[in-house]
């Protein structure tokens, strides 16, 4: 599965991508994730990717040109073939399809994913209408850009690419959700650090014990107990 995301602030990424779980996928190389600097692309020596919008307004508006060509480097410099079949182009908008777990699913079916990130006050409506296969929306809110959104799309759709997890009954979509303990058995709340807050002090002087079902090592009750919680 590869992963290319297009932003005017790549470099956030590089952290995130190289730790935990995604960190040892790429290692494996069981998923790419590579990213571009749309200013590559853009026409001027300023390197320009944005301007004001035409009809007047607040804030400036990505261009059209920087990110048409910088899909048309990724599907033909990089050779992906039957692109329609085996790549999706995404742009990230809060007009796009809610993004669930179910989306997720469909979308790790892809060999590619062209990430578009924009910025400012949007991008030009082009991008939507003729270069992105879609738009997607992560929530109903508002963020400063797309690179966020990009983060939480590849974690999630990596999630479903075999390999990518240790075992696939770690997906919580097979295993279901259910409130997790470890260790220890018996947590004694300690009353200097919870007076400031009001659940802080509702723990004070109690005893906050693992649920008895979970100790008694009868995995059928267990299971049992998960499915009503």
């Amino acid at each position: 599965m590869n992963f290319h995301v297009l932003s005017v602030i790549p470099e956030v990424f590089d952290e995130y991508f190289n730790m935990s779980v995604l960190g040892k996928a790429r290692k494996r190389k069981v998923v790419s994730i590579k990213t571009y600097n749309l200013r590559n692309w853009a026409a001027d020596k300023h390197r320009k990717v944005d301007d004001s919008p035409y009809g007047g307004g607040p804030g400036m508006v990505m261009k059209v040109e920087p990110i048409y060509k910088a899909v048309q480097f990724l599907t033909k410099k990089l050779k992906i073939k039957n692109q329609k079949r085996n790549t999706r182009i995404i742009l990230f908008s809060t007009r796009g399809k809610l993004f669930t777990s179910k989306e997720a699913k469909r979308l790790s079916k892809y060999k590619n994913l062209i990430l578009i990130c924009g910025r400012y006050e949007g991008v030009d409506e082009r991008v939507a209408k003729y270069i992105a296969d879609e738009e997607i929306s992560v929530g109903n809110f508002i963020l400063s850009g797309g690179e966020i959104p990009a983060m939480i799309i590849i974690d999630a759709v990596s999630r479903f690419i075999p390999g990518v997890l240790g075992k696939n009954e770690s997906l919580e979509e097979i295993k279901g959700s259910f409130p997790t303990y470890t260790r220890p058995e018996v947590f004694y709340p300690d009353s200097k650090n919870n007076k400031k807050s009001a659940r802080g002090r509702s723990a004070l002087g109690r005893k906050l014990a693992v649920p008895k079902i979970l100790l008694s090592g009868d995995h059928k009750k267990i299971e049992e107990w998960r499915k009503k919680i």
